[in-house]
């Protein structure tokens, strides 16, 4: 062993030249010693085998330490006395300690390794940190304490004057208990630390995590307000993030869930308020916050009034803030949120469609670039459905572009157009929408479809005021005026007019009612009013507007209803007095036909000054508007009304009732012998007892002995045999006498 140390030593004297040099020992050379060491791996392996001399290792090794361990004990009597003596007051077994004490049991209570190591992911290290389940070395849970008003009354006020990390894991936890009672989870309430079993708990805890928990969240993280207030401070930049990440992420996941499941408004209403302060919070945790936005989505589409609203500032916030990560796919979703939505339009469905196509727009104002590409999908699928429709010729494909998701993505995209008409990236849409709409009207130009008509028209018209363009909407309007004819008798009338809003199709009973010429006219009104007030100050109106003249006028010479006439010859004369005005004004003009911007110039400077059309449209719209909303509000008070129904009975019935009615007549005989008689004489339908009925009714007539007293009072109607009573209730037959009048009368 010397020798081999010594050659260690000289080894490690050498250098990398002399030890490569050298060259390498082989193992006998190097280890001569080789059966000695041999032995000794031998006797190890003797020592560990369980049947070897000595028994046990694991109880030699426990005795061998048992013994070692009452010497070191042996030794502190001497080393500190005083503590030896703590010993023996508190903890005489620990001085009495023998090698007998370790026994075989608790060899057999030592934990033994398993095979394999699991090893935990992040992710649920943070989902058992969300949990708040409070576990023992077994996964014990522990017992739930309530929550009293006291308790989150003190935490209220501490987290006022100096929220702690300690407070808020608390708060969470407790929190995450009204999650779970919420949502009806009774193993999440068994298993969290804390349990609300009251409401008024409930109430005060939620409106103290709504109310206060932002600001003490915000002074805890950054104390003092920065001086600059436009600048946004990142709850990550905070040194005290990372000792509350874990409990920011489970309390803004309890918030989720509690936005989910509540149903009442006002309080989802206080939530979402508290999610928009937190919208930097949230931001912080992907998962999280694609979880709200879906939510928030859903409350957007069919929540109550004030929750939609509310749900699309959140929404704006997030996609304000992140574009990039948000906006593209938020858009998407609403979009197709959208689409669903607007399947079925009624008078009390318009208002949200109306409200979700203008939040739409609002979101994709953001960013022009996102806009374009979602506007040029979402148009294209448009115009594949028309082109099958085209080609096909079908009823399925004809159904596939005739309906109101058609419609109302149709009117969706020209209010997007028209909106962000300024910016250069939505412009080359002008043409395509364009196109697509007027295809939609060509498909199939028949009658009944008149209504979509209106509504196409209504989008090209807004198409074209919004972004200047010239669209040739009037002809599509003019053309229904050669169609119908306004002088045709009705075939029927109906009780109410057709509400052609919330109306794509009619059927051909409406064809025929005067309720559709009435409406249809009104309609063809407003529309040639709203296209032409769209180009009353152009410098090119009278030509324009030609068209429109010969066919009105055409119109008054044919038609032979008063109140159609009237209505046409109003609209004529203004379309002709703007005419005349922008004819007086352009022959003061001094630039050419080909200076464009001079133009445009005395465009603008006539729009400012406004024309005759423009004014009469504009308090033409206030009332129009008036009656549009005395009509719906009219139709609702009518609903609310409870008017009694009429119900006529049938023939049948009447007999029926009757029979019920007078049966008790003539059941008033008790006497025995007058029952007898009855049925001897018949029934009173009988062939004999009506002979007799006759035979009494004449005797009856002649003689005054039926009736006792004035008014045929009970008492005589009581003494009555059956069959008089029956006759009684029939009533006298009917006569019929001429009317002899004196020469007075």
């Amino acid at each position: 062993m010397a020798a081999a140390r010594s050659r260690k030593r000289r080894l490690a004297e050498l250098t990398v030249d002399e030890f490569l040099a050298s060259g390498f020992d082989s193992e006998s050379e190097s280890e001569p010693e080789g059966a000695p060491e041999a032995e000794r791996r031998a006797a190890r392996g003797a020592a560990r085998s369980p049947d070897g001399p000595g028994g046990s290792p694991s109880a030699s090794r426990r005795r061998g330490r048992a013994s070692e361990h009452k010497d070191q004990l042996s030794r502190l009597k001497d080393k500190d006395p005083e503590f030896y003596k703590f010993l023996q007051e508190n903890d005489q077994s620990l001085l009495n300690f023998s090698d007998s004490d370790s026994s075989e049991d608790e060899g057999e209570q030592l934990h033994s390794l398993p095979g394999t190591l699991e090893e935990a992911s992040e992710d649920e290290d943070e989902a058992e940190a969300e949990d708040g389940v409070s576990r023992g070395p077994k996964g014990k849970k522990k017992d739930s304490a309530p929550v009293t008003l006291s308790m989150v009354e003190n935490w209220k006020q501490t987290a006022k004057q100096h929220l702690t990390p300690r407070l808020l894991h608390e708060i969470v936890q407790a929190l995450q208990a009204a999650v779970a009672t919420a949502r009806g989870d009774q193993e999440g309430a068994e298993a969290s630390k804390f349990q609300i079993t009251d409401s008024a708990v409930f109430n005060a805890l939620l409106t103290f995590c709504t109310r206060d928990l932002f600001g003490c969240l915000q002074k805890l993280l950054f104390g003092k307000a920065p001086k600059d207030g436009s600048r946004v401070q990142q709850p990550s930049s905070s040194p005290l993030w990372g000792k509350l990440r874990l409990d920011v992420k489970a309390y803004l996941s309890s918030i989720i869930q509690l936005v989910a499941c509540v149903a009442e408004a006002t309080v989802a209403a206080a939530l979402l308020q508290h999610v928009g302060s937190f919208v930097l919070y949230f931001l912080t945790f992907p998962k999280q916050c694609r979880m709200l936005l879906k939510r928030l989505v859903a409350l957007w589409s069919t929540g109550e009034e004030t929750l939609r609203v509310l749900a699309f500032l959140v929404l704006i916030r997030f996609c304000r803030h992140k574009k990039d990560a948000f906006l593209s796919p938020v858009l998407k979703q609403m979009y197709i949120t959208y689409v669903r939505n607007c399947k079925f339009t009624s008078p009390s469905a318009l208002p949200l469609i109306g409200f979700m196509q203008r939040t739409l727009t609002e979101l994709l104002a953001l960013d022009s670039s996102v806009a374009y590409q979602h506007a040029f999908l979402y148009i294209r699928q448009l115009a594949i459905h028309l082109r099958n429709a085209m080609t096909t010729r079908k009823k399925e494909t004809y159904q596939s572009v005739y309906n109101w998701q058609f419609v109302h993505c149709l009117r969706l995209w020209c209010h997007v157009v028209s909106t962000v008409s300024p910016s250069e990236a939505l412009r080359p849409l002008i043409y395509p929408l364009s196109q697509v709409v007027i295809g939609c009207i060509k498909l199939v130009p028949t009658a009944r479809y008149y209504p979509l008509r209106m509504h196409c028209v209504r989008a090209l018209t807004l198409l074209s005021e919004s972004t200047g363009t010239f669209i040739p909407v009037l002809p599509f309007i003019l053309e229904v005026f050669q169609q119908v004819d306004f002088n045709r008798r009705p075939g029927r009338m109906s009780s109410k007019p057709i509400n052609f809003a919330v109306v794509l199709k009619l059927s051909k009973v409406n064809l025929q009612e005067k309720a559709y010429r009435d409406g249809l006219l009104e309609q063809l009104y407003d529309l040639t009013l709203e296209y032409l007030h769209s180009q009353a100050h152009s410098i090119a109106f009278p030509e324009l507007a030609l068209p429109a003249v010969l066919q009105l006028k055409s119109f008054l010479r044919e038609c032979k209803v008063a109140n159609y006439c009237r209505q046409v010859r109003q609209l004529l004369e203004k379309v002709q007095e703007n005419a005349d005005y922008i004819c007086s004004q352009r022959q003061r003009a001094s630039f050419g036909v080909t200076s464009q911007q001079a133009v445009d110039a005395w465009e603008k400077q006539t729009r400012e000054e406004g024309t005759p059309l423009t004014k009469y449209y504009s308090h033409w719209r206030k009332l129009r508007d008036r009656e549009i909303q005395l009509e719906i509000s009219g139709k609702e008070r009518l609903e609310d009304l409870d008017f009694p129904e009429i119900k006529r009975r049938k023939l049948g019935d009447r007999k029926d009732e009757d029979k019920v009615e007078f049966k008790d007549l003539f059941d008033l005989d008790s006497d025995e012998d007058g029952t007898l008689d009855f049925s001897e004489r018949g029934a009173p339908g009988s062939p004999g007892a009506q002979q007799r009925v006759e035979d009494e009714d004449s005797s009856s007539s002649d003689g005054e002995e039926v009736s006792g007293s004035e008014d045929g009072g009970p008492d005589v109607e009581a003494g009555l045999a059956p069959q008089e009573l029956w006759l009684l209730a029939q009533g006298p037959p009917d006569e019929l006498q001429e009317l002899q009048l004196s020469e007075e009368d």
